[in-house]
Order: structure tokens, then C-alpha cells, then sequence
């Protein structure tokens, strides 16, 4: 299936239960990363908006590009009261903006979709001189007994499944070459909080989780009510989590 194809149907379970990104990593962005308001972002694999609205809150002017229609309008529809949001049907390696017209390139849970040449060379050619990627993810502690637990309820059921957060421990080597090893690395805690449909929700928004047609839809949403029973306290689970940003340019 074409990656951009992967979450047809999903933008309103997306959009109810992906999760926020963490306040301090938005404040370090606009910090020592050097984002400003005014400055001019590609928000690339935009998905929902997530990422990009918490961007525009800060007054930046927001190019949301994204390939998928159903997350588009998503967006559109949550996010056009901000009057700096432009939609953009396109992609990570032929997003259709002009020629350094951007200050920054973000990719928020998103790299591991693209074709990671490809969108190196796109933003090469969208970014001004001096400009800067940044890619994020919302990574769970992997070491945390709930994880283990929920990512052996994954591999269970989901044969697509090969790590939380698109496997980033094992595409840190892509990230590596994507900015030729010069890049900064930061962890920002972002512990996520679940009521029981919360929980649900967010696991079966992921690109890897059965539909209600797969013979494995029941059995994976009865052991994932089971695992929140066990570690919910007062009706909500905390999942150990954490906001993580590679910052690097070109």
C-alpha cells in the first residue's frame, strides 16, 4: 500500500486520540532552536495538525503539507481560524512550495513514512540559507513494564507492528545520514494520560492495528482493556512517554 494511502478512514480516530507533543520541547523550539513568531515552517506529513497548530499558537506562518485527503480536511477544519494556516496537498518529497520560501522544515511523528533521500533533497531546495529540519516523535519508555506489556499485545495482532513510533530506535541510523551526522538530540518528558476510550482509540489510530473487518480486531481490543485494567489508577492509565527532537541543517 502507498504510505500516503495508510490512514484513509483514520482521521477522526487520529484526531480524538493522538496525543500533544511536550510544552517544554514547543518552548525550546522557540528558544534555543530558534524559531520566532513571523517565521515561515513546512509542517511536513502534517497529518491532523497536531504539531502545526501548536506552531501557529506561537504565530509562526504554517505550511501544512499533506498528502493523505482525509487528514487534510482534518486540519483545515480544526485549524482555519488560524489566519497564517495554509493546507498543502503534497508530499514530503514533492511538496509544491517554492524555492527557499521556508525558515524551518518540520516532520512531526512523520519521517519514518518519507523517502528519506528524497525528502532531503525537497527540503534543500524549499529551505532558505541558514535554515533548519527538525523532526519529532512522541516515543513511549521502552523500559517500562506497561510498554513491554502493550508492545506484546501489538506484536500479537498487528503483523505490521515493529516498534512504537514507527521502530525509532531503529531508524536513528536514516536520521544520522538525513543530516550527514550533524544533528542535536533532545528529551523532552511527555508522560501521556488515558481514560479507557482514550486508550483504545490511540491504538487503533496507529497505521499497523487491525480494522473491525480483521479476525484479530476483537482479540486486540480485549487484551488492551485488559492491560488498562491492570495499570489504570482511578480510570486512568500513564503511559510513560516522552517528546524527542532532532534538530540539524543542510
Amino acid at each position: 500500500m502507498d504510505n500516503t494511502a495508510k490512514f484513509t478512514g483514520m482521521a477522526g480516530l487520529y484526531a480524538k486520540a493522538r496525543p500533544d507533543y511536550a510544552p517544554a520541547c514547543i518552548e525550546w523550539l522557540y528558544g534555543g532552536a530558534g524559531m520566532k513568531p513571523g517565521c515561515v515552517i513546512a509542517d511536513v506529513g502534517s497529518g491532523t495538525g497536531i504539531f502545526a497548530k501548536a506552531l501557529l499558537a506561537r504565530g509562526s506562518t504554517v505550511y501544512a503539507v499533506e498528502p493523505n485527503a482525509d487528514m487534510r480536511h482534518a486540519a483545515e477544519q480544526s485549524l482555519s481560524g488560524f489566519p497564517n494556516f495554509y493546507s498543502v496537498n503534497g508530499t514530503a518529497e514533492q511538496t509544491t512550495l517554492a524555492a527557499h520560501s521556508v525558515d524551518f522544515i518540520t516532520a512531526a511523528q512523520a519521517f519514518h513514512w518519507f523517502d528519506a533521500p528524497g525528502f532531503k533533497a525537497e527540503c534543500r531546495r524549499i529551505i532558505k540559507a541558514g535554515g533548519k529540519a527538525v523532526l519529532v516523535w512522541n516515543a513511549r519508555i521502552g523500559a517500562s513494564e506497561l510498554v513491554k506489556e502493550n508492545a506484546a499485545v501489538c506484536e500479537k495482532y498487528c503483523p505490521d507492528f515493529n516498534g512504537f513510533s514507527g521502530g525509532l530506535e531503529h531508524i536513528e541510523a536514516a536520521i544520522g545520514r538525513f543530516f550527514d551526522n550533524r544533528f542535536e538530540k533532545k528529551r523532552f518528558t511527555n508522560d501521556l494520560l488515558f481514560d479507557k476510550p482514550k486508550f483504545i482509540n490511540r491504538s487503533l489510530s496507529a497505521s499497523y492495528a487491525p480494522k473491525k473487518t480483521d479476525s484479530g480486531y476483537a482479540g486486540f481490543v480485549s487484551e488492551l482493556e485488559q492491560l488498562f485494567d491492570r495499570y489504570a489508577v482511578d480510570g486512568i492509565l500513564t503511559m510513560p512517554n516522552e517528546t524527542i527532537a532532532y534538530l540539524g541543517g543542510f
